[in-house]
């Protein structure tokens, strides 16, 4: 394949220390793709908000991304962003903010990530109209489904297209919703939907509580879904920061391995996390990749790269020159 522009400029210039660790995972990921594997990408901190789906979501249509598991504040805020974005306040000097200007900005209804503030009547009030009369739905009906499915759900239904506010496209759930891909939200109780729904529990609104299902479910259907996966392609795990993002899906092997003697359970095959926490012990996102050798994640052959940068710079530069480079 003829190479891009930022691939070519990446093999040019990116030749040494964090810069060459990020071509060297890049060329990885692309290696491992084109050799039929495939890639589960773990997506903490607030990388929907920094809109990954720029990127992510022509990395999921064109099968570079074959699973996610995310934070619940990751999952919402990708469609916060499809149906709010004109509202969303840049902050651009946030790091000189005072106590009194957050006060300010809480009472204009905006929610800070950074530099980024999340509009509460223009997205977080309208997602939790629609995605209550969902939950109702369900709770009336006897269904039981995932946090992502709900979402699935809505997408699907049409009720949101008329209040997109970009390009469908530059949303990575709607292109996972396409895709159907498999998405696994660990601890989703602590996003601002989470919190919603349990207000909502308690309220009497949602009668059963286990209408959502979450947790333990999320574990017992990846345990069920990795086997069944690595048994066809050899899979790779791509971790933006640290965090239960990371931390369920990749324990899964162990899970399998140890627990259940299941050796068809292969380890993970590549791994790059990108942190910019710093390298230590006693600290999980910065241990480093072979640590996980101990753990019986990842092998002594498995491809392994650390970045300790800022994900919202290094993920687009790795995802574009996969893309671009890929078969």
């Amino acid at each position: 394949m003829t190479q891009g522009n930022v691939s070519s400029f990446m093999k040019r210039h990116f030749r040494h220390f964090n810069a060459a660790t990020l071509l060297d995972a890049a060329a990885a990921y692309a290696r491992h793709v084109d050799q039929g594997g495939h890639m589960l990408l773990s997506m903490a901190g607030a990388m929907s908000t920094a809109e990954i789906g720029l990127s992510l979501g022509e990395m999921i249509r064109q099968e570079k991304v074959h699973a996610i598991c995310c934070t619940g504040a990751n999952l919402e805020e990708d469609v916060f962003n499809l149906v709010a974005h004109d509202f969303y306040f840049r902050v651009p000097h946030y790091r000189y903010l005072t106590a009194q200007d957050e006060l300010e900005l809480l009472e204009r209804g905006l929610n800070r990530v950074t530099d980024t503030c999340i509009p509460e009547e223009e997205a977080i009030k309208r997602i939790e109209g629609h995605i209550k009369e969902q939950w109702v739905r369900a709770d009336r009906d006897g269904e039981r489904l995932f946090p992502h499915e709900f979402f699935y759900r809505l997408l699907r239904s049409g009720q949101l297209d008329s209040s997109f506010q970009i390009d469908p496209a530059n949303s990575w759930l709607m292109a996972a919703c396409e895709r159907n891909l498999p998405i696994f939200v660990p601890g989703w109780e602590d996003s601002t939907l989470g919190n919603i729904y349990a207000a909502h529990c308690l309220r009497g609104t949602i009668k059963n509580v286990h209408t959502v299902r979450t947790g333990m479910e999320y574990m017992l259907d990846l345990m069920e879904w990795y086997p069944r996966m690595c048994r066809k392609h050899p899979q790779g795990f791509f971790q933006i920061g640290g965090g239960i993002a990371g931390d369920f899906p990749i324990s899964v092997v162990p899970l399998l391995r140890q627990e259940l003697h299941m050796e068809e359970a292969h380890l993970w095959a590549y791994y790059c996390q990108i942190s910019d926490s710093t390298t230590s012990y006693g600290s999980y996102s910065g241990a480093v990749p072979n640590e996980k050798i101990t753990w019986e994640k990842v092998g002594v052959e498995t491809p392994k790269f650390i970045i300790e940068s800022d994900a919202t710079i290094v993920v687009p530069l790795i995802f574009t020159y996969v893309l671009e480079t890929s078969q």
